[in-house]
């Protein structure tokens, strides 16, 4: 029998492109509500019950409702796109690369929290430093990053792209999240594992999908004075054995004259790079990665490969 899917809130825009993936797929069987059924409770209710996996795709209160829903039936494994669960010690959560044994918590959980866009690769290039002894726990660690718009999801989708919106956004590119309180910055600390709050800068530009974030560091205030090649080998070392993350080549990096976010778009894969020039005691790590895939979407269908058994 074909494993059931149900994704409770297909219509937005993660559930969307969730839906789309798993279109093409002749080994499952994708539960659906009609979009004027989407605030039935009851069919909601009945179609969360009788999945195999629920892959939440809803704003935080929806998504703890849903849960609240499945309390008691362990029937039902479940994936939650929304930040609501993230730093729950009770949910696996979703980013299988994060080291080794992830995949495998992954792959046994009933619960898992899917990573946000932003801290996917913030932590994919904080936390092998500090597991490595690298970047102190308390290193007062600054994330800058850039998104597409269709992270903002549909709303800001119509605000970048309707001119006659009444919220329309006419800027190329614009920095948000300015009281520092940005609801990413707990993950990136938790899952991180930093023992300060991070300063995360967040920003948008005219695109709609793909994204670089940026982790900036003088390499005097690091264990050891590490060289780049230090750092570099470092993260090799964390990606070994998969082909998810790939880590560039420093001499790769050297030559690049610019970054373009949108390069991965359409991808589920997350490249890192380290800049910077040797000798002169600072280096820039970046991820780039697309928003909508392993940032968001193409994780959920990983981690339900992985619970589902699949080798993904």
């Amino acid at each position: 029998m074909k494993p059931k899917i149900f994704i409770d809130g297909e219509h937005g825009t993660t559930g969307l492109q969730i839906r789309t993936r798993l279109a093409a797929r002749d080994d499952l069987a994708v539960l659906s509500i009609p979009e004027s059924e989407r605030r039935n409770k009851d069919k909601r209710a009945e179609l969360l019950h009788e999945a195999d996996i629920a892959i939440l795709c809803l704003p935080d209160d929806a998504s703890k409702e849903s849960v609240a829903i499945l309390e008691g039936d362990n029937s039902t494994r479940i994936i939650d796109t929304s930040t609501a669960h993230r730093t729950h010690a009770d949910w696996a959560y979703g980013f299988a690369e994060m080291d080794a044994a992830q995949r495998e918590r992954i792959a046994k959980a009933r619960l898992v929290a899917n990573p946000g866009c932003y801290p996917t690769g913030a932590i994919g290039l904080i936390r092998p430093l500090v597991a490595a002894g690298i970047l102190p726990s308390d290193y007062p660690v600054t994330v800058n990053a850039v998104s597409g718009y269709t992270g903002g999801g549909k709303q800001m989708i119509a605000q970048m792209e309707d001119a006659s919106n009444p919220e329309h956004i006419a800027a190329p590119h614009f920095l948000y999240g300015l009281p520092l309180t940005h609801k990413h910055v707990g993950e990136m600390q938790t899952h991180g594992l930093l023992a300060k709050r991070p300063i995360f800068s967040p920003s948008v530009g005219r695109f709609a999908q793909g994204m670089i974030v940026q982790v900036p560091l003088h390499l005097s205030d690091l264990n050891g004075s590490p060289t780049l090649q230090d750092l570099h080998a470092a993260l090799l070392q964390h990606y070994a054995g998969q082909d998810i993350v790939e880590v560039v080549a420093l001499a790769d990096s050297a030559r690049l004259a610019r970054l373009d976010p949108t390069e991965l778009n359409d991808t589920d894969r997350m490249k890192l790079f380290v800049f910077g020039t040797e000798g002169k005691g600072q280096a820039n790590l970046v991820a780039l990665l697309d928003n909508l895939g392993k940032g968001a979407s193409g994780a959920a269908v990983q981690n339900m490969d992985l619970m589902l058994g699949a080798t993904h």
